[in-house]
C-alpha cells in the first residue's frame, strides 16, 4: 500500500517542458519579464543586443588580455540581462581564460546562433 500511494504522489516527470525556453539561444521567457511582456521593446531589445555583441566581438579580437577580460565581462552582463544564457556562459569562460582560443570559438559560436535566432524573431 505504502508503494502505491508514493506512485500517486510522485511529481510527473515533466522537467524538460519547464525549460524549454532555456534551451533556446534566448529564453524568451526571462525577456518577457524583463519587458513587461511588451513585444516592440523585446524587438528593440534584442536588436540592441545583438549590435552590442557584434561591436564587442570585434573589440575582443583585437584587445590585449586586461581588455578582453572587462570587454567579455561587459557582453556577459548584457547576454544575462535579456536571457542570452549561452552567450553569457561563453563569455564567462572567455573572460575567466582571456588567452583561450576555445573559448574565444565558442564566444563566437553562441553569439552566432543568438544572432541568427534573433534575425528570425524579428522577421
Amino acid at each position: 500500500m505504502a508503494s502505491a500511494a508514493h506512485i500517486a504522489f510522485e511529481a510527473p516527470d515533466n522537467h524538460k517542458a519547464a525549460c524549454l525556453s532555456k534551451d533556446r539561444p534566448i529564453d524568451l521567457v526571462h525577456l518577457a519579464r524583463q519587458t513587461m511582456g511588451d513585444k516592440a521593446l523585446e524587438a528593440e531589445i534584442l536588436q540592441m543586443f545583438s549590435r552590442q555583441a557584434r561591436l564587442l566581438v570585434q573589440e575582443i579580437a583585437i584587445a590585449e588580455t586586461a581588455g578582453v577580460t572587462g570587454l567579455a565581462h561587459r557582453l556577459k552582463g548584457s547576454a544575462n540581462a535579456i536571457g542570452a544564457f549561452k552567450v553569457s556562459a561563453a563569455a564567462g569562460r572567455l573572460e575567466a581564460e582571456p588567452g583561450d582560443a576555445a573559448a574565444m570559438a565558442a564566444l563566437h559560436s553562441t553569439i552566432v546562433e543568438a544572432e541568427n535566432f534573433i534575425t528570425g524573431l524579428c522577421r
